[in-house]
């Protein structure tokens, strides 16, 4: 009985110990190998790459062509957007550039600035770096404009001479600016130059002043001669010119200096004189006729009616103080394998910004190349506080993109930013393609030759404007405040 006990107590105490070693095994198990439990799904963050780049001037001038922070990424979200669609496989002309006139007077102010100040300035103007606003087309006078000190031409003689072989031409008098044509073309090679006359030498016209009359018949030839003379000299300097047009504005005889031409007189002249003369010394350089405003887009189709002065004609130039700039594309449609041009358009001392800006973006740089211009140019480049230099009886209210302001020291004006927001992003070679346009959001698109896309748009309404940027088959959201211009860029 006594065995049979212990027996069972060892039995019973085995079987616990098992019992508890298969308890502890399970606990382990649990630890060390848990039952499979899918963690849940968590969707990565969406990032926006930024596609467009922004820069940014309002009207307030509380910005002034700034980039702008923040993401522009090209989508498909829906929304209810007033949509600008960019379409680059619509083009149409080509671009040579953006810029102003580099006056006589422009020159004497700029060099009042200190040598470290006025390279500073001419490398942001001319240049193409990150700082610079990179201008690629600017206007210079034959002789003396109306913002020039005094003025002169290259072939001044005494009351009652006459210099029928040039024997007396020289450039002297224009040293100044030349110098400084110099190391603009070393800043920019590729620069293009408009020339233009304001007057002839007054031997050779009706009136003995550099204020009106016309250049009489006789003279033709010999003024043709000083023409080709003044790019022939140019060129030994340095300079090449692009293009002339025979006369700053033909039928404004009030300024000083100017002359007369009527429609007749400069068919006549480019079809006898002026055109031969270049044919004869071999010069590439475009004759660009009018150069005047747009109430009389008839002045340039009687000049390329005459079959004759056809030949010799690259196109017309237009300014806009008086008409429309819709006249650019009369002239376009009439004669479609001529040229159009935008050659000078002032702001005045007594604009205001605001205003002025939105007038001529959308005017001088939307409105002139959405109607076929191949540039836009602003008028003076510099003046000093009093707006001058100017001539006696020349531009008194002229404000130039730069003020000169000491010799340490200079102010962007208006025009600046006006040229600013296309020729930092609208390199010459550039070609305008379609974008639509209407309302306030008035608009015109680029494509660089590096490929880069370019939208320039002004809100010319009293709210802010919410628009999509359509290209591709997708959209950028974005707005602008009233009054203000937005260059949009991307690849």
């Amino acid at each position: 009985m006594k065995l049979t006990l212990n027996n069972t107590i060892k039995a019973f105490f085995f079987m616990a110990a098992v019992m508890a070693q298969v308890k502890c095994s399970s606990s382990n198990d649990a630890v060390e190998n848990p039952p499979v439990v899918n963690p849940p799904v968590v969707n990565p963050p969406v990032t926006v790459t930024n596609d467009v780049d922004f820069w940014l001037t309002k009207g307030d001038q509380s910005v002034l062509l700034t980039k702008q922070g923040g993401t522009l990424g090209f989508g498909t979200t829906a929304n209810s957007n007033t949509n600008i669609e960019v379409n680059p496989a619509q083009k149409f002309q080509t671009i040579d550039g953006f810029g102003y006139t580099l006056t006589g007077g422009s020159v004497e102010v700029i060099n009042q600035l200190n040598a470290t100040r006025r390279t500073a300035l001419l490398q942001e103007l001319f240049g193409t770096g990150e700082n610079s606003i990179g201008v690629s087309y600017i206007r210079i006078s034959v002789g003396a404009s109306d913002l020039d000190a005094a003025p002169f031409t290259y072939n001044d003689l005494a009351a009652g001479e006459t210099d029928l072989n040039l024997a007396k031409f020289s450039l002297e008098k224009n040293k100044d600016v030349i110098a400084m044509l110099k190391e603009i073309v070393a800043i920019n090679p590729k620069i293009l130059i408009l020339a233009t006359p304001w007057s002839a030498p007054v031997w050779m016209k009706d009136v003995a002043s550099f204020k009106g009359g016309k250049l009489k018949t006789e003279y033709y030839d010999v003024y043709a001669k000083y023409l080709v003379k003044y790019i022939q000299e140019m060129k030994a300097q340095g300079i090449t010119i692009d293009a002339l047009t025979p006369q700053n504005e033909p039928l404004h005889d009030g300024n000083n200096p100017s002359m007369y031409m009527s429609a007749a007189d400069q068919a006549n002249f480019i079809k006898k004189s002026l055109g031969p003369a270049f044919k004869a010394a071999n010069l590439n350089v475009k004759i660009i006729a009018y150069d005047h405003n747009c109430d009389n887009p008839n002045y340039p189709k009687a000049i390329l009616a005459d079959t004759e002065a056809f030949p010799f004609v690259d196109g017309s130039a237009f300014h806009l103080y008086a008409g429309d700039i819709s006249a650019l594309t009369n002239v376009y449609n009439s004669y479609p394998t001529k040229n159009v041009y935008f050659t000078e358009q002032w702001t005045s001392s007594e604009g205001q910004f605001g205003g002025d800006l939105k007038w001529h973006v959308r005017n001088v740089i939307i409105g002139s190349t959405r109607n076929y211009s191949k540039n836009a140019l602003e008028w003076n480049v510099a003046n000093n506080a009093n707006f001058g230099p100017h001539t006696d009886g020349g531009c008194t209210m002229c404000k130039g993109a730069i003020t000169i302001t000491s010799s340490d020291s200079y102010q962007r004006n208006v025009a600046y930013y006006i040229i600013a927001h296309a020729s930092k992003f609208v390199p010459m070679g550039s070609v305008r393609i379609q974008s639509n346009s209407g309302g306030d959001l008035q608009n015109v698109a680029f494509i660089t030759p590096s490929g880069s896309k370019v939208l320039i748009v002004e809100n010319d309404g009293s709210t802010t404007q919410n628009f999509n940027i359509k290209f591709d088959g997708k959209w950028v959201a974005t707005s602008l405040e009233a009054g203000s211009v937005g260059t949009y860029t991307w690849k």
